[in-house]
């Protein structure tokens, strides 16, 4: 097996084989990933009030010159809201953010537009990035957004 982006090469050589069989398992139902980019933000699109209180979804994947923003919302004061989301928030993904809320703003119809960087985890550098740039910061609990149970003890 050799990888796409390096020259790496694992070889593998057997010595012996002690047994050669075979089993049908039925259709390969295929690797079905759970908690990727897309169900986070289904589920913030639907549970949109954890922007903040009075929010409305406007729609997920809005159309820019440039790419789409995951989620826009108005938020509870009436403005346009431009949510980014990451599975692993950094610096990347507040650039991306910081590209789409500065073409969002030109829009005299939508501005002012405020960001909101939410992600699973936010790495240190990319909070202060974006707390730099104005954007809220949003972490987001997949397993809470789902309805998952939590085996951990609670006190509540």
């Amino acid at each position: 097996a050799s990888a796409d982006k390096s020259n790496d090469v694992l070889e593998v050589t057997l010595q012996h084989i002690y047994s050669d069989e075979t089993y049908d398992l039925g259709e390969d139902p295929g690797l079905i990933k759970d908690g990727v980019e897309d169900h986070l933000q289904k589920y913030l699109a639907e549970q949109i009030e954890r922007i903040g209180e009075g929010a409305t979804l406007v729609r997920r994947e809005y159309p820019t010159a440039i790419g789409p923003v995951d989620i826009m919302a108005i938020d509870g004061s009436g403005k346009h809201v431009a949510i980014e989301i990451k599975r692993n928030g950094g610096i990347d993904g507040v650039e991306q953010l910081t590209r789409y809320c500065e073409l969002l703003n030109r829009d005299p119809l939508l501005a002012p537009v405020r960001g909101i960087f939410a992600a699973q985890t936010i790495t240190p550098q990319a909070r202060v990035l974006a707390q730099d740039r104005g954007f809220d910061c949003l972490i987001l609990d997949y397993d809470e957004m789902k309805g998952a149970e939590d085996d951990s003890p609670r006190l509540f």
